[in-house]
């Protein structure tokens, strides 16, 4: 809480990261739209998946996050549930829904990590009052 009463809206979520959770879901949709595919690059997202899952547990935060298995199932039911919608909407993908909406889950993506990189900068060196 601020001396003039108003939120921090960064942290006000409890132990819920809004931003990297939609950075979780849209790298999963790509995963899911590649993963019939097993290329390198397919590897590197499964890994940058994993990453995104498991580190931000270990960012700053005013609020008190509970216990990181907790943390891990909630971030892998995210990760899976968006797998899964990736490799179900792949054979959608010219057929019911325009070509040209293959390419939705990378542009969020992209323009999610954004955001998330720009909120997670303010929350590290934002400034702080002394105890």
């Amino acid at each position: 809480m601020y001396l003039d009463g108003h939120k921090d809206i960064v942290s006000s979520f409890r132990g819920f990261a809004a931003d990297t959770t939609l950075v979780l879901f849209f790298l999963g949709l790509e995963f899911g739209r590649t993963i019939q595919n097993i290329t390198f690059d397919g590897f590197l997202l499964f890994v940058t998946m994993l990453m995104v899952a498991v580190l931000p547990f270990y960012l700053p935060t005013n609020n008190d996050r509970g216990s990181f298995g907790k943390w891990l199932m909630g971030r892998s039911l995210i990760g899976l549930l968006a797998i899964g919608a990736g490799a179900a909407l792949k054979p959608a993908y010219g057929t019911i829904l325009p070509e040209s909406l293959r390419f939705l889950p990378l542009t969020m993506l992209i323009l999610a990590a954004m955001c998330s990189c720009f909120i997670q900068f303010y929350g590290l060196i934002r400034l702080r009052l002394a105890k």
